[in-house]
């Protein structure tokens, strides 16, 4: 197998997957803001909220656009980039795809259609249910899309069939309600939403610094914040349980994570920070935290979590163990309909670690043939890279917890002291729009990378997945996804940009001549109430 043909396909894969993921997020969490905005505007009938609700609905719309551009060509890399994966587990993996996209997506650019035309065609209630079912649509997506790549990280439901050669679903419900796939969709919608809380809380503290739009940014800041602080705990809470689920579905993902070389015993400690030496399998100036990761890990004081080391010997045992599956099977080709019972019974006994055996396809052709030293070797590439996965986390862990902390410090001053906000909060506030997107990023970095050497975890190795196609075609279409990308993210920036210059310009004589007549009745009723000369 030429390595450089599958670090260039995992090179253009990771490019286009982690920059769709730029506008995943905000497609998330700004079509249920949008939707809360809209509510409020019918119980209220408050214009600002109408204004509110179209404001932030044309960035969500462009956000939407470009997502869906860039999402489509990502796809198409499975047939051109991964056509083996694709023919290997395309049963398991294609259905949750189709679904996505016959159900979801449909139902999503359906409605989004009518978000944006049916203001002066729908009533108010029928709009307000139009832009939920765009929130429903959007998040609905993530559904099955998380549920295919969670399928990736914990191959239930599923078994090989050594007359097709591929993996073929066994359980529909088990591939669905895959406990990787749920943790994975909650944790990553909730990391959607307080990606758009920041991003909403930015840009109206950006327009209070330039004193514009002032009644529409204390607003917007006051949803943000609330939906934002809910959000950012339970990305917290919620990557817990994606900590836990890992510990008996990716051990070894897990112990890369915190750098883990030895078992500890239990509980174990967690690994604030470190350097990680893979080399010398060792974690210089390592900083514990006794019992923690025990706690996060098996949520529990007396069992263990495997360390690397350990992991690395099972995993040669379980390429032992695959080789006499690998064996069998090849019989089983040879012989087909005049195999005899008890070898498929072999087979059947053993199948669970034939992936592993194909770990040995990248050093021999045939991987009956491997010597001990090829076996050690390919039990040592289960060992994904420590040290990017090790500083991947904390960051991501550190932002999260300061997302907490800036929600939280915004929706005490929204709640308690009249939306009025010190200057270098509001620079704060701009300075940290970024961050929720690096934390993303990293997070799906932690997934993928941590998953290596495996495409399918346990199931098919990376180095098999990849198409026949030469270096000079990889390089050719990795330079077109670069400038086409390149093209695309221009453009976003511009038009959101643009629009973020140009502020709320819809309904905004409406709201102005509301406005004024309700202030004018709230002096009117009572002279001395906190809205009779408003703090601007």
């Amino acid at each position: 197998m030429e390595i450089g043909l599958v670090e260039l396909s995992r090179l253009q894969f990771a490019m286009t997957a982690m920059y769709h993921f730029l506008f995943v997020p905000l497609t998330l969490g700004l079509s249920i803001l949008v939707a809360i905005m809209e509510t409020v505007y019918v119980m209220t009938n408050r214009p600002i909220w109408r204004q509110m609700t179209k404001f932030w609905g044309m960035l969500f719309g462009i956000n939407f656009a470009l997502g869906v551009a860039t999402g489509i060509t990502m796809e198409f890399q499975f047939g051109m980039n991964w056509s083996y994966y694709s023919h290997y587990v395309g049963d398991i993996f294609g259905a949750p795809l189709a679904i996505e996209g016959l159900m979801a997506f449909f139902l999503e650019a359906t409605f989004v259609g009518l978000f944006f035309f049916g203001w002066d065609k729908l009533s108010k209630v029928q709009h307000m249910v139009v832009a939920w079912l765009v929130a429903i649509g959007s998040n609905f997506s993530a559904l099955w899309i998380l549920i295919a790549n969670g399928w990736m990280q914990n191959p239930v439901g599923a078994a090989f069939n050594p007359e097709t050669m591929r993996m073929e679903m066994t359980s529909f419900f088990d591939v669905v309600f895959n406990e990787v796939a749920q943790a994975k969709f909650v944790h990553t919608v909730s990391a959607g939403y307080v990606t758009a809380s920041v991003f909403v809380l930015g840009v109206s503290a950006l327009y209070l610094l330039q004193e514009r739009h002032k009644d529409l940014a204390r607003r917007s800041i006051a949803v943000a914040s609330a939906f934002g602080l809910a959000s950012a705990l339970s990305v917290v809470v919620l990557g817990d349980e994606s900590g836990y689920s890992a510990s008996h579905t990716q051990k070894m993902k897990l112990a890369a994570i915190e750098a883990m070389w030895e078992t500890h015993e239990a509980p174990a400690p967690f690994t604030a920070i470190g350097f990680p030496d893979k080399e010398a399998r060792e974690t210089h100036y390592a900083v514990e935290i006794p019992w923690v990761m025990g706690l996060i890990g098996t949520r529990s004081l007396t069992q263990e979590i495997p360390g690397i080391n350990d992991l690395v010997d099972e995993a040669e045992d379980r390429i032992r163990d695959g080789l006499i599956a690998y064996d069998a099977l090849m019989t089983i080709r040879a012989e087909r309909d005049a195999t005899s019972p008890e070898l498929r019974a072999t087979f059947e006994a053993h199948s669970e670690n034939l992936g592993f055996a194909l770990l040995l396809k990248r050093y021999v052709d045939d991987p009956r043939e491997a010597t001990e030293a090829q076996i050690k070797q390919a039990a040592n590439d289960t060992v994904p890279g420590v040290g990017p996965l090790f500083w991947a986390f904390r960051i991501m862990v550190a932002l999260g917890f300061s997302f907490i902390a800036v929600m939280l410090y915004f929706f005490y001053r929204a709640s308690f002291r009249r939306m009025q906000f010190p200057r270098w909060s509001l620079y704060a506030a701009v300075a940290i729009i970024p961050t929720p997107w690096i934390a993303a990023e990293l997070g799906w970095f932690v997934a993928e990378f941590g998953r290596q050497p495996w495409t399918v975890d346990g199931v098919l190795p990376t180095a098999l997945s990849v198409s026949h196609l030469s270096v000079a075609d990889l390089l050719i279409s990795l330079a077109g996804f670069v400038i086409f990308y390149t093209v695309l993210f221009v453009i976003e920036m511009s038009l959101m940009v643009k629009y973020i210059r140009k502020g709320p310009f819809q309904d905004v004589a409406e709201t102005e001549a509301w406005q004024e007549r309700h202030i004018h009745r709230l002096r009117t009723h009572d002279g001395q109430g906190p809205f009779a000369n408003p703090a601007e």
